[in-house]
């Protein structure tokens, strides 16, 4: 009986390491996407170190559509502006460091461009990327209840116009949301990116990838966030 016994316990035991093993396995994805960007955080906090980022800026953050507009301060030159845009970085990824590249400002207005990568290579759903982004504001909020949000709508461009219609819905959902908040605002980019006559993006606005943009592009963002920059 006492052995018997012991290879009851032994079994149960290999069986519960292997379900432990699994669990972990699984968890590694995970991991892997909340640590991808550490790098370029600590990058961004080794600067801010280096050279005292401005009081309360207004912080421009989100994906590489932020991140290459290198000389963004050029636009808005009477504005305190900080770039944390970073890489292809996902509205999961804005959401996860938002303590580290918006809160620990303490911004005066935030702006935020990122939802695209969800939808091109993260996934999502455009419903996804409404709930990641108002878990975003309310965390910004719960921090800063008074500080100004701005939103700019996910950009129609050549190599995702497959995208065209989740990124409508995305830009409708978060659209609507803005609209039943203080002090928030939702810049439509979308008209004025697109061609009259043909309807598809404007063939000027964009690099040769037809996915990030040239000095024409930012110079029509800029038009549209001057009314609402504070």
């Amino acid at each position: 009986m006492g052995v018997g016994w012991a290879k009851k316990r032994r079994r149960v035991y290999v069986c519960g390491m292997k379900k432990i093993l699994v669990l972990l396995l699984g968890l590694v994805p995970f991991a892997h996407a909340q640590n991808k960007w550490e790098s370029t955080i600590q990058e961004f906090e080794k600067g801010d170190r280096q050279t005292p980022p401005p009081k309360a800026p207004i912080v421009f953050v989100g994906s590489s559509s932020f991140a290459f507009w290198t000389d963004v301060q050029r636009y808005f030159p009477k504005k305190p502006i900080l770039n944390r845009g970073f890489g292809g970085s996902e509205l999961s990824d804005v959401l996860h460091y938002a303590d580290r590249v918006i809160l620990a400002y303490k911004p005066s207005q935030v702006v935020i461009y990122a939802g695209e990568n969800d939808l091109a290579s993260g996934g999502k759903t455009p419903a996804d990327v409404y709930t990641l982004f108002t878990q975003l504001f309310t965390k910004i909020r719960q921090a800063q209840p008074n500080v100004p949000i701005a939103f700019v709508a996910l950009k129609p461009s050549p190599s995702r116009w497959k995208l065209k219609a989740q990124q409508d819905e995305a830009n409708r959902l978060i659209q609507e949301y803005l609209a039943r908040q203080r002090r928030a605002t939702f810049v439509n980019v979308v008209p004025v990116m697109l061609d009259p006559a043909t309807g598809r993006p404007k063939p000027q606005l964009f690099k040769p990838d037809s996915l990030h943009m040239t000095a024409d592009g930012y110079q029509l963002w800029a038009e549209r966030l001057r009314s609402v920059l504070k």
